[in-house]
């Protein structure tokens, strides 16, 4: 039987009630200390684009068609966006992966969002730009399973593909490459919409709490989280073992480095709130946990943890602020619409 009753986590309850008792005067230096912090985290104005592969009103409308067409597998019932799915912030809620012939992977499906900025793709930087990774799971084994050459021979069998490619790549045609160039396309104009933390960083002082003000303040002191997760897309794009137990070796099976062992590509925070469960295995199921995890400082000691991993000695009040400004990284994005395939 329902109660109606909401249970609030404790460590938020402290902290809301720490900062509704401060004076004004205290407020102001809280908004002076976060907004010290602010200017590295102001979003870009445009999305960047290669000139090797350069955004077209034709090349973005094969991309998508493609991103979602389940033909870009061996099965034909699996796309680009069975794992990377727009509902789930741009994965797909579980654990691990799935792969082909309904195989669980090793690793959980990392978000495509605000990948246009980004490099050393996957989660152990295998892939060099965003068109290798676009293409790296259609032909895996393991994952879509759809060789190269077949996958050229379906698109082709397929005549409104055909004057597609024509279309966006005319001197081209239809080739592995410029299937991982037209999904490429799309995939840089996958990012995050402007956020409660994006209106506060350009002015609105309102536009996130007291708590989340003071949990920013926290995230690039004391909680040591901007060493990694850095600039507005909070990830510098690098690779650290965080000290999750597990044999899975990261980075370190690409770049064979004792100090690359167990490590695994910084995440971005965007949206952070409707990715869980978190890490590269899945193996933590809340945010929260997430917190406990870095304030324990990791789990596991070994060599190749990252130096900036080691107990934190939060607060539960320090806890609650910090995940009051996480989940003011969270955007509202508008529905995003499935094409109508070729046929």
């Amino acid at each position: 039987m329902r109660t109606g009753i909401v249970i609030v986590a404790p460590a938020l309850i402290v902290a809301v009630l720490a900062s509704a008792k401060e004076p004004p005067a205290r407020r102001r230096s809280v908004e002076r200390d976060a907004r010290s912090f602010a200017t590295q985290y102001r979003r870009p104005a445009d999305i960047p684009n290669p000139a090797t592969n350069a955004a077209s009103p034709e090349r973005l409308a094969l991309g998508r068609a493609l991103f979602f067409d389940p033909r870009l597998s061996r099965s034909s019932f699996v796309s680009c966006a069975s794992c990377h799915n727009p509902a789930f912030s741009w994965a797909d809620g579980n654990a691990r992966a799935t792969g082909d012939s309904m195989k669980t992977l090793g690793r959980r499906t990392p978000t495509i969002l605000n990948l246009a900025w980004a490099d050393a793709l996957f989660w152990d930087g295998r892939a060099g730009t965003l068109e290798q990774q676009a293409l790296g799971p259609i032909t895996s084994a393991a994952e879509m399973n759809l060789p190269a050459e077949r996958l050229v021979s379906r698109l082709s069998a397929v005549p409104e593909y055909v004057s597609r490619f024509k279309a966006a790549y005319p001197s081209e045609g239809i080739t592995a490459a410029t299937v991982g160039k037209a999904i490429a396309v799309f995939e840089r104009s996958v990012v995050s919409g402007s956020a409660p933390f994006d209106r506060w960083v350009a002015g609105d002082a309102r536009a996130i709490s007291e708590d989340a003000k003071r949990g920013f303040v926290l995230f690039n002191t004391k909680a040591r989280c901007s060493q990694c997760h850095m600039g507005w897309r909070f990830t510098d794009d690098g690779f650290q073992d965080i000290g999750l137990p597990g044999e899975d070796r990261g980075r370190g099976a690409i770049v064979k480095l004792d100090e690359t062992q167990h490590a695994f590509k910084t995440p971005t925070l965007r949206n952070v709130s409707e990715r869980a469960p978190y890490m590269h295995d899945g193996s933590i199921a809340t945010l929260e946990e997430v917190v406990e995890l870095y304030d324990r400082g990791g789990e596991v000691a070994r060599p190749s943890l990252s130096d900036e991993i080691h107990p934190l000695h939060l607060t539960a009040a320090e806890k609650g602020q910090l995940l009051a400004f996480l989940r003011t990284l969270s955007s509202n994005d508008a529905a995003v619409a499935i094409p109508t395939l070729p046929r």
